[in-house]
């Protein structure tokens, strides 16, 4: 006789001295007992029990010879799995062990969004609950190398997505995760891309995606706007973009951009430097990175904002200072 089978016999056997009625009634109470209190998370420990787990979630108390029992006639809900799990308001007892045993955690979601900065997303990291915290005191640099990122800077090298995770798992293997997305994205796109455009590598490249994540209100407006740089960076002529002298500033930028920070002498200020930044300068999207690797064909090299995140564009310095009169200085 297996030792399971000798099992069943003996909790029958124990059932029928204990006497039918009563005992029949301690045993099914467990099969209608419901959870307490309102949907939650509950995270089961490990080398926690069954038994003890009914006895903190169950609504009513059980008897414990009863509990003892039928986890012997329920050996499949005795292996409970540790981890945390959403446990429904008004679930029985015996659907939130089977979801225990089964290890299918509650999935928690932290959302990335495009023009972000890496010092964003760490403070995200650091907030993220259930999260362990492993990279929390290591510098950009550290976690660039641990993460083997060539360039040294983590800056741009993030697919901006929203990354699901379970308790325990670590902000380093979210940020491993979204940084093989995106190199994996960068190549795809790269190998794509047309023909004779003005970037050594795909790195420049990610670097004119930020700037174009950052320039853009309207998706529709990518290509347009990577056209006017890309036209720009074949003439020779500097990039002059505003959120290149914003990340340049750092903290000094208070939300209005000063003559000091035009001509400030940092490596990021495309008013003063040649060509593209050192790094990128945030987080670009998909969109931005086909953007920068495929442009329209335009003659375009200026544009100014009209309102409305919408970009009015120029061929000509004239055309394009009578713009500014228009959209900025409100003068026709």
């Amino acid at each position: 006789m297996s030792k399971r089978l000798k099992g069943i016999v003996a909790a029958t056997s124990l059932l029928l001295v204990l006497g039918g009625g009563y005992a029949y009634r301690e045993y099914s109470a467990i099969e209608r007992a419901v959870i307490e209190g309102p949907t939650r998370l509950f995270t089961v420990e490990k080398g926690d029990h069954a038994s003890r787990i009914i006895e903190t979630l169950a609504e009513e108390h059980l008897s414990d010879w009863a509990v003892r029992l039928w986890l012997r006639f329920h050996p499949d809900l005795v292996q409970i799995k540790s981890g945390t799990y959403e446990v429904k308001e008004g679930a029985r007892l015996t659907e939130v062990l089977s979801l225990f045993a089964s290890g299918k955690e509650f999935m928690f979601n932290l959302t990335f969004v495009e023009g972000s900065r890496f010092e964003e997303w760490r403070k995200q990291l650091n907030a993220a609950p259930y999260l362990e915290r492993v990279s929390r005191e290591q510098s950009d640099e550290e976690l660039a190398r641990e993460l083997g990122i060539e360039s040294g800077k983590p800056e741009g090298w993030f697919l901006p997505e929203t990354y699901a995770y379970t308790s325990h798992s670590s902000d380093l293997a979210i940020l491993r995760r979204a940084h093989q997305e995106m190199e994996q994205f960068l190549e795809q796109a790269w190998e794509k891309r047309q023909a004779d455009l003005p970037y050594k590598n795909a790195y420049e490249a990610l670097v004119m995606a930020s700037i174009i994540e950052k320039e853009t209100g309207q998706p529709n407006e990518r290509p347009l706007i990577a056209s006017v740089f890309v036209n720009r960076l074949r003439l020779g002529m500097k990039l002059q973009t505003d959120p290149t002298v914003i990340y340049g500033v750092k903290d000094r930028y208070d939300g209005n951009i000063r003559k000091a920070d035009l001509t400030d002498n940092n490596p990021f200020n495309t008013y003063v430097i040649n060509g593209l930044p050192p790094t990128p300068i945030a987080m670009p999207g998909k969109a931005s990175i086909e953007a920068a690797l495929n442009p329209l064909k335009s003659d375009y090299l200026y544009f100014v904002a009209k309102g409305g995140g919408e970009h009015y564009f120029s061929k000509t310095l004239a055309e394009h200072n009578q713009a500014v009169r228009k959209y900025i200085l409100k003068k026709s």
